[in-house]
């Protein structure tokens, strides 16, 4: 191999480890706090979960790059941020359930059996098993046991479908447990129809439970269990039906105190922990008021002021709390520090009311689960992931109202706390800085050895041209010459 092929293969070599290297960084234990995620339901593949203020608090990054999943051995899942609407607000709207038949005795009927179930560890059921004997007939109709335990929605209704039957009017009433031993009767009543007459049909297969959110949501089973045994039904699925929701969230609102006030008693300046993408600003004042104000910002203490809000007219006028609309900013802010100006002097001290709509994160569910989001670091950011691309892929396969499945946020935990908003300076940083100058310095040896061995090689190659040159010059009348001195010519 040539000295330069085998040179500029090293560097080459070498190149193509620096992006390996400079990705050391970045690990669970980079970020300040974490939020356990518990998803919706399994097998979802794609989740979103809604931010919310102590997220926001705790984010460093103005772009909120401080913001990413990780699966439970700690490895990174892809993840992007997205606006309120994108993707929309609405929960998956259908949901089929597992469920199970219970036969149930009948009057004439001894019951003489006992419920027998398996679970695994997250109570999802696996299998539920009669055991024992029933004298007499069989009951014509079953109680059905429905696993939601693996749901965190809010469900509005279970549908029901069922074999072709000649005609159906059957009602049933619901229990909700937790542990299939113990059962509490919930205010409801489903019924179930399916009657046919000349050509038409009256069906109805929903069991309404939109009243009963705050019951059921905490139990893991239901049990509907029918007022009749002499009604033939054959179930063949149960579907839950999720509660409705808005597509675009309200505001929420920050509100916060002046920290330094002007000596005219005309400017307030405020400071917002945390990565807000602020959107609307009002001001709260005591009495009845009558001011125009005008909002600024900037990032850090010692920036430019920079207007985020037209001059508007804030008021609050009579008793019954008639008051002035808030200001609508011309996009989202994430600046700290905050100034408001006012065109007279104002009795008491202004609050200012910032408000913002909540953002989602969106993760794909690669790896081990369980999942949690974690925020805050000065140390490491989240690198680019095809999130957005895959979205927009499985909103043109699925229609534009598809969704990722939903994920909840629980309270939050500490990981490195506040060491993780220090700039890092731990061995890792250090080993980090030492590869990448030893690789530069490489790197540089191998040009500068790379450009001496094509100088000599250069060198050496120049004596053997000139030689030759000569020998050529040397040689070139030599024919001339033996043609001349050939006898007989005189």
């Amino acid at each position: 191999m040539k000295p330069q092929i085998r040179v500029r293969s090293r560097i080459a070599a070498v190149l193509v480890l620096l992006p390996c290297m400079t990705a050391l960084a970045g690990g669970r234990g980079d970020y300040g706090w974490e939020w356990p995620l518990t998803l919706s339901h399994d097998d979802a593949g794609a989740y979103r979960v809604t931010l919310d203020e102590s997220v926001y608090r705790r984010v460093q990054d103005p772009g909120m790059r401080d913001l990413v999943v990780f699966d439970g051995t700690g490895a990174a899942a892809p993840t992007a941020l997205f606006e309120p609407e994108q993707p929309l607000a609405r929960p998956v709207p259908r949901l089929e359930l597992p469920w199970f038949p219970v036969p149930l005795p009948s009057a004439t009927t001894a019951r003489r059996w006992d419920l027998v179930s398996e679970s695994d560890a997250d109570g999802r059921l696996r299998r539920v098993e009669v055991r024992g004997s029933m004298s007499g007939e069989r009951a014509l109709a079953d109680a059905l046991v429905v696993d939601l335990s693996r749901v965190r929605e809010a469900v509005a209704a279970l549908e029901l479908e069922w074999k072709p039957v000649e005609g159906l009017d059957l009602g049933y009433h619901v229990e909700a447990s937790d542990d299939l031993d113990h059962w509490t009767p919930l205010a409801t009543r489903g019924r179930l129809v399916d009657l046919q007459r000349e050509g038409r049909q009256l069906l109805h297969r929903r069991i309404e439970l939109y009243g009963l959110l705050p019951h059921h949501q905490r139990a893991r089973y239901l049990r509907l269990t029918p007022d009749r045994t002499d009604q033939p039904l054959a179930v063949t699925a149960v579907t839950a039906v999720f509660a409705p929701r808005a597509d675009v969230a309200p505001p929420s609102w920050v509100e916060l105190s002046p920290v330094r006030t002007s000596a005219d008693g005309l400017a307030y300046e405020f400071v917002l922990e945390g990565r807000f993408p602020v959107q609307q600003a009002d001001v709260a004042l005591v009495g009845n008021h009558a001011v125009e104000w005008q909002l600024e910002s900037r990032d850090v203490s010692d920036g430019d002021w920079r207007p985020r809000a037209a001059p508007w007219m804030g008021y609050r006028v009579g008793a019954d709390g008639g008051r002035s609309e808030p200001a609508v900013l011309a996009g989202p802010v994430r600046d700290r520090h905050w100034r408001l100006r006012a065109s007279t002097a104002v009795s008491g001290t202004p609050t200012l009311r910032l408000g913002y709509r909540p953002e989602v994160a969106v993760f794909v569910a690669q790896g081990t689960p369980p999942y949690s989001l974690a925020a805050g670091s000065r140390r490491t950011l989240r690198e680019d992931s095809p999130v957005p691309r895959l979205v927009d892929a499985l909103r043109e396969r699925h229609g534009r109202a598809w969704q990722p499945a939903t994920a909840y946020a629980g309270n939050v935990r500490v990981l490195a706390g506040e060491q993780a908003l220090e700039p890092r300076r731990d061995w890792r940083s250090w080993l980090l800085w030492g590869v990448l100058l030893i690789a530069a310095l490489v790197v540089a040896g191998l040009a500068i050895s790379l450009l001496r061995s094509t100088r000599r090689t250069a060198a050496v190659d120049a004596p053997a041209e000139a030689a030759g040159d000569a020998v050529a010059e040397s040689t070139a009348g030599t024919p001339d010459d033996i043609v001349e001195g050939k006898p007989g010519d005189d």
